[in-house]
């Protein structure tokens, strides 16, 4: 006769299920950040192949904002992630972070950077 139960006791379970908030936790807090950087590259290579070559940084950054408040992004702005210069041919230079909170004084920091220029983007 066994004198003991074999099986899970509470901590373990307890433990368990901490870990899962953990995690949890954690791919709510960094989804939003990654699908809007993903959503922001979108609209980036779209515009850079649908305008003509002789766009000013300018207008550019206009269209972007308007794209961006469009499709409800607005925890950031285009002039505060990007830098648009133009050396013959459109160049946009994008390099940002976003710090969330996610356990008490603990903070994620994820950094975007990335570039596009607009000749190899119409060339795809």
């Amino acid at each position: 006769m066994r004198k003991s139960q074999l099986g899970a006791s509470y901590s373990s379970i307890l433990l368990a299920v901490i870990c899962f908030a953990l995690i949890a936790k954690f791919a709510i807090a960094v989804w939003g950040p990654y699908f809007d950087d993903r959503m922001i590259n979108g609209e980036i290579s779209a515009l850079l192949k649908n305008s003509p070559e002789d766009i000013s940084p300018e207008k550019f950054n206009n269209q972007m904002s308007q794209r961006l408040s469009m499709n409800n992004i607005i925890n950031v702005k285009f002039e505060d992630i990007a830098k648009v210069s133009k050396n013959g041919e459109l160049i946009v230079k994008k390099d940002y972070e976003v710090r969330k909170p996610f356990l008490l004084n603990i903070d994620l920091v994820l950094k975007f950077e990335k570039n596009f220029d607009q000749s190899s983007v119409k060339a795809k």
